[in-house]
């Protein structure tokens, strides 16, 4: 396979409206969290999210997904934006998005594909999604590397959005007793609901050589799992999914070669915990220290879907920023529906921003 490098970024959050400003909130542990400014949980108390502020609460449904979304893929095109009209690429994208639950738009894959094809009618000749929720990125990303691999795209944009924060998902969320919120009555081990769109563009070296443009980080490897102990089930998960994308992702590590970050979407939720504890446990060998993670989740909630490319957005950045351990970082998500992912990223050197 030819070696696959990401030349953009892209973000919109509860804590940045680009990538840049969001990865700096993220270092310095800027809370993203707020009162909702009408929702209620069961104990009487505002319900806590983390909300883009910029965005007025009305706003639902696919319009507050593009919202999200759109920005972070202008900024994410932004390395090749001035050569777009002379030059015709063949760029596909592809999309990560939330599962199927209660007060999602009914054709949300569909409404959103529609808006990117309309939005970006002369850009993408390839679009597709993928609403697995959290791992949806690292189906995005595979699909997007083997795309470029036999050249039927030039480059990539591998995306994600998500967003919570409608009034029947936020219901559906304490009914499940996954909401966090203080007190007798509610859940301590619950996660914040938060909403996010990640970009990345990708492309093969050659393709980065050609054009001139600077990459950020080569993407190593990817891997898929299934996990069929699932959470909110009576079943007892292990890692066994999990482990199987880490073993896949890890084997294209030299021997000796350990990741030295690792990025990964844990919300608060034990589940979620118990599941890296034993996976970590089975593969420990490969990580200077696994248990040395970075969850910004306690930045800006459970972002689902957005989650794979923003924390591959941070790992190439906080090399770039030598605030890393050093230029291998593991990311990985775990969907609710059983969809495991791990990705090895090498982040390279460059100029900064």
């Amino acid at each position: 396979m030819p070696r696959m490098q990401i030349i953009g970024l892209g973000a919109s959050t509860p804590v940045g409206r680009n990538i840049w400003a969001s990865a700096a909130a993220a270092r310095a542990g800027i809370c993203g969290f707020s009162e909702h400014p009408f929702m209620i949980d069961t104990a009487g108390e505002p319900m806590r999210i983390a909300r883009a502020p910029w965005m007025d609460v009305g706003i639902d449904g696919i319009e507050r997904y593009c919202e999200l979304l759109f920005p972070a893929i202008d900024e994410a095109l932004a390395p090749i934006q001035g050569q777009l009209k002379r030059v015709p690429f063949k760029i596909g994208i592809a999309i990560g998005l939330p599962p199927s639950r209660p007060g999602q738009h009914p054709d949300l894959a569909g409404g959103i594909l529609s808006a990117v094809e309309q939005k970006y009618a002369a850009v993408f000749t390839q679009a597709r999604s993928f609403d697995a929720g959290h791992a949806a990125g690292h189906l995005a990303l595979d699909i997007a590397v083997k795309s470029c691999a036999v050249q039927s795209t030039d480059a990539c944009i591998v995306a994600g959005v998500d967003s919570y924060l409608t009034p029947e998902t936020l219901e559906w969320i304490e009914a499940c007793d996954q909401l966090h919120g203080g007190g007798p009555l509610n859940n301590a081990w619950g996660f914040i609901p938060g909403e996010a769109a990640g970009a990345l563009l990708i492309a093969t070296e050659a393709f980065v050589r050609r054009k001139g443009v600077e990459a950020y980080g080569d993407i190593v490897s990817i891997g898929i799992g299934r996990e069929t102990k699932l959470i909110k089930t009576d079943t007892v998960c292990i890692g066994e999914g999990l482990t199987q994308a880490f073993r896949s992702s890890l084997q294209a590590l030299s021997l000796g070669e350990q990741i030295h970050n690792v990025f990964c979407d844990l919300n608060g939720e034990t589940y979620r915990a118990d599941e890296y504890g034993f996976t970590a446990l089975r593969t420990k060998e490969r990580f200077r220290a696994a248990t040395d993670f970075i969850a910004p989740a306690d930045c800006w909630g459970d972002i689902g879907a957005a989650g794979v490319p923003l924390h591959i957005a941070l790992a190439v950045i906080s090399h770039r920023k030598h605030y890393s351990k050093g230029p291998l970082s593991m990311v990985w998500a775990s969907s609710e529906s059983g969809e495991r992912g791990a990705a090895v990223i090498r982040a390279l050197e460059g100029r900064g921003n």
